[in-house]
């Protein structure tokens, strides 16, 4: 007999996120860089929550061969870790200098949401049931705010200030 494609699908999710998780605590661990370590655990916190969701979904459809009647995702967190650097100016200690190692690790970890929402994004377009449609596109809308929030801290870890007059839209008016 052969196995349902959706166990194969949700397999790979749970490899994909436990090894994406060891990423990201990995470089939390290895980071010198307030800002990273703090984003690096907070998606590293996500992933273990999609993990732990997926896991439920694999459990439920191989016991019974069809979608949970609830299920719950929380969304991630990961915009107020550099929301929260605003109004801290330059001279917050998340500015700490950011090291090639760094921002090796955030090409990585955007190369891994990118990949993340692009599959979530074919699993939920292979759903006919509402709920399922439904659970897949917040996965794949989570992967994409991580992606979109990586992009935003590797360009505070490239130019702190650039990041700060960028964000609190400073201006000089001449008068």
């Amino acid at each position: 007999m052969a196995k349902d494609p959706r166990i194969d699908a949700l397999e790979m999710a749970l490899k994909n996120e436990t090894t994406e998780r060891k990423f990201y605590l990995d470089n939390a661990s290895r980071t010198n860089n307030p800002l990273g370590k703090a984003m690096f655990i907070q998606i590293a916190d996500d992933e273990l929550e999609h993990y732990e969701r997926l896991k439920e979904i694999h459990k439920i459809w191989s016991e019974k061969g069809k979608w949970p009647e609830t299920l719950t995702v929380n969304k991630t967190k990961v915009r107020g870790v550099i929301r929260d650097l605003r109004g801290k100016g330059p001279s917050a200690p998340a500015t700490a200098p950011a090291d090639s190692d760094d921002l090796k690790a955030v090409q990585t970890a955007l190369e891994f949401e990118a990949n993340g929402a692009a599959f979530y994004a074919a699993m939920r377009d292979k759903c006919d049931d509402a709920q399922e449609r439904a659970f897949f596109n917040l996965l794949a809308d989570i992967e994409h705010e991580h992606y979109v929030s990586l992009l935003d801290a590797e360009e505070f870890l490239r130019d702190p200030e650039g990041w700060y007059r960028r964000t609190e839209r400073h201006s000089l008016d001449g008068a």
